[in-house]
C-alpha cells in the first residue's frame, strides 16, 4: 500500500455502536452476556464514534459519563462526537412537513437537558464535536439563515459542525459565515436526488467533518416511521474500493486544512459501516489494520487489508491510530 502524505489528526469511526444486527458480526456473539460493553470493544479499532441517541433525546449525564469511563482504559485517545437533539433541527412533524425556522420548536427545557448531557462528556475531555444536522428540506433562506445563526450562538461553547443536505447551502456566503464563526461544514456522501448536496471537501474551521451515509437510492426517502427493517434498508449499502478511493482523496484534502478531521460511516446495516471505516483507515495510513474476527468472517474481502484481532478487550497494541 502507498502511504499518504503526513496529515493532521484524522479520526475514523462509525455512527453509533449499539445495533442488534452487529452481534456476531462486528461484536463477538453474545458479548453482552460476557458483561462487556460494546464501546470497550469498538474503541480497540477506532478513535471516535458519533453518538446517535443524542439526536432522539437529550443524553442522560450518568450514561454519558459511563461511556467515557468505558473507552478511556482501552483507548486514551478516544473522542466522541454527538448529534444535537432533533428538537433544534427538525420539525416535530418532519416526516409530514418540511423543516424550516417556522416549524422548529425547541423549548427551554430541551436546551437545559441537552447541555447536561453534552457537558458530562465535555467535562471528561471526550467531546470532539457537536454535530448540528438538518434534513434536506431545510433550505438556504433568509429566515433559516437567521435561525441557524441564533442556534450557533446558543451552543457557542461547544466545537460546532453543521450538516445541511440541500445544495442551496453550498455557496460562498455560507462558507464565509461558517469560517467567521469557526464552525465546521459537514461534507457528506448521500444519494443525489433532486437538490441533495453533492460531495464536497469544505473546511471552514479547525474541525473537518465527513459523513458517509451510503448510496441506497431505492430506500433513501422511505418512511422513517415504518418498521425497523424498512428503516435499516436505508443504510444497507457497502462502498466499493473505487468509491472509497474517491473519498480518500477528499479526506486527505480536508485533513491538510483542518486541525482535526472526523470521518464517520453511517451505513450501519450489518456493520457495513465498520467494514468501510476499517478500509478507509488502511487506505489513508497505508498500513494493514486489525479487525474483529467475526467481521472478517462476514466480509472476507477485509483480508486484503486487515488481520484478525484477538477476541479480548483492551489490547492497545492492536489499535491503529491515525493520530500523529
Amino acid at each position: 500500500m502507498e502511504s499518504s502524505p503526513t496529515l493532521n489528526h484524522i479520526r475514523i469511526g462509525t455512527a453509533g455502536w449499539s445495533y442488534k444486527d452487529w452481534d456476531g458480526i462486528f461484536y463477538p456473539p453474545g458479548m453482552q452476556r460476557r458483561k462487556q460493553h460494546p464501546l470497550e470493544y469498538l474503541a480497540r479499532f477506532f478513535d471516535t464514534t458519533e453518538i446517535n441517541t443524542s439526536f432522539y433525546g437529550p443524553l442522560k449525564p450518568e450514561l454519558a459519563k459511563l461511556w467515557c469511563r468505558k473507552v478511556a482504559p482501552v483507548n486514551k485517545n478516544f473522542l466522541f462526537t454527538a448529534k444535537l437533539y432533533r428538537a433544534f433541527t427538525h420539525s416535530p412533524l418532519a416526516v409530514m412537513e418540511p423543516t424550516s425556522a417556522a416549524t422548529i420548536r425547541p423549548s427551554d427545557a430541551d436546551e437545559s437537558r441537552t447541555r447536561e448531557g453534552l457537558d458530562a462528556i465535555a467535562s471528561e475531555g471526550k467531546l470532539g464535536a457537536l454535530l448540528i444536522q438538518f434534513p434536506v428540506s431545510f433550505k438556504n433562506t433568509s429566515l433559516n439563515r437567521e435561525y441557524l445563526d441564533r442556534l450557533l450562538r446558543q451552543f457557542i461553547e461547544y466545537p460546532r459542525v453543521v450538516e445541511v443536505r440541500h445544495s442551496s447551502w453550498n455557496d460562498a456566503a455560507t462558507l464565509a459565515a461558517f469560517a467567521q464563526k469557526n464552525v465546521g461544514f459537514c461534507n457528506i456522501d448521500q444519494p443525489l436526488l433532486g437538490r441533495s448536496l453533492a460531495p464536497t471537501e469544505h473546511v471552514t474551521g479547525t474541525i473537518g467533518y465527513i459523513r458517509l451515509h451510503g448510496r441506497n437510492y431505492e430506500h433513501w426517502f422511505a418512511d422513517q416511521g415504518s418498521a425497523s427493517d424498512k428503516r435499516n434498508d436505508r443504510y444497507n449499502y457497502l462502498y466499493n474500493r473505487q468509491e472509497l478511493a474517491s473519498w480518500k482523496e477528499k479526506i486527505v484534502s480536508v485533513a491538510e486544512r483542518a486541525q482535526t478531521t472526523y470521518v464517520i460511516t453511517n451505513n450501519h446495516f450489518e456493520s457495513k459501516a465498520g467494514v468501510n471505516a476499517l478500509e478507509l483507515k488502511a487506505m489513508i495510513s497505508g498500513k494493514r489494520v486489525f479487525a474483529p474476527p467475526t467481521l472478517i468472517h462476514k466480509y472476507p474481502e477485509l483480508r486484503r487489508i486487515a488481520d484478525p484481532a484477538e477476541d479480548s478487550v483492551g489490547n492497545p497494541g492492536q489499535q491503529l491510530s491515525l493520530l500523529a
